[in-house]
């Protein structure tokens, strides 16, 4: 949800029952991310939460002023993702934060657990974004952890309705985390132009990417995306054929302008279950209503 994960999505997402996240490193500075957390406070009376993403650098963000601006901001859940979090669990598990942090394995959702993570949330390889490198289906992944850690765990990659809630609670997650779906919102902060297009895909729209790297990601299809399947394709690509093409700035200017040959669009393989441009509220009402009906027709079926 880089670029995308702002106070008017995040905030939309609380009021209508669910917890909106704020994307920490959407913000240019840790300043900047404070300004954001006000903001969003004065959106939503309701709890919401903070992202802060853990990327290989060669020059990485000030992480610990970003934590420090989460912490004093008076955030109480935070979502970690990336490599290496004990510090920053650790930081904000000092300061009574709840921290959940999203795996792609059970191997790494036991390894949160035991560094005190609250709660799991569990990728499968339909996300949008970095799905690991096991290539594993949220049906397997997700009943794997449920059966391995203790704490809770929230499913994540591939849902978009009430049905896919349903299905994660069945499989033992507490509950769902959505990106592409949220995406595709009126309150979402980009171009009408991307959400068109992430209505109009199916999905088969999606690339994944930086496999060879070891860094795989997927994302939707587009001009920019099939180039880079082209050019690390090449027995001997390397990261930097294609960082002209892939940089997160260019990725901004797309979600902001609409030019969809302009750089990468980040959505998962739910993209075939996104048919309309919603509010938020109407999003989750639909989804709880769904998920509602769903049970009570299985509760019949039992009897």
């Amino acid at each position: 949800m880089q670029w995308v994960g702002r106070a008017e999505l995040a905030a939309a997402v609380s009021n209508a029952g669910a917890l909106g996240i704020l994307t920490g490193l959407t913000q240019p500075t840790p300043e900047a991310l404070r300004a954001e957390i006000e903001r969003c406070r004065t959106l939503t009376d309701k709890p919401f939460g903070v992202n802060l993403t853990f990327l290989p650098s060669m020059s990485p963000p000030p992480y610990a002023e970003y934590r420090r601006a989460i912490i004093e901001g008076g955030v109480r859940i935070v979502e970690t993702a990336g490599s290496n979090p004990k510090e920053h669990i650790d930081d904000f598990k000092a300061h009574g934060i709840k921290v959940i942090h999203k795996c792609t394995a059970a191997r790494h959702a036991l390894s949160a657990e035991r560094m005190g993570a609250d709660v799991i949330s569990i990728d499968g390889f339909e996300c949008a974004g970095h799905p690991g490198e096991d290539d594993l289906s949220g049906l397997v992944l997700i009943p794997v952890t449920a059966d391995k850690v203790k704490i809770p765990i929230i499913a994540s990659g591939g849902f978009a309705d009430g049905r896919g809630l349903v299905a994660a609670l069945a499989l033992g997650a507490q509950g769902i985390n959505m990106g592409t779906r949220f995406c595709a919102t009126r309150e979402a902060p980009i171009h009408d132009r991307v959400k068109e297009f992430l209505v109009q895909n199916d999905e088969r729209s999606t690339n994944v990417i930086f496999r060879k790297l070891r860094n795989t990601a997927r994302v939707a299809k587009n001009s920019v995306s099939d180039r880079v399947v082209e050019l690390l394709a090449k027995p001997d690509a390397k990261f930097e054929d294609v960082a002209h093409l892939v940089r997160g700035a260019k990725g901004r200017e797309l979600l902001e302008s609409g030019d969809l040959d302009r750089g990468l669009v980040w959505a998962g393989q739910s993209q075939g279950l996104v048919h309309d441009i919603p509010s938020v509220a109407e999003l989750i009402e639909r989804i709880l209503r769904e998920a509602t009906s769903i049970m009570g027709r299985l509760a019949g079926a039992v009897h």
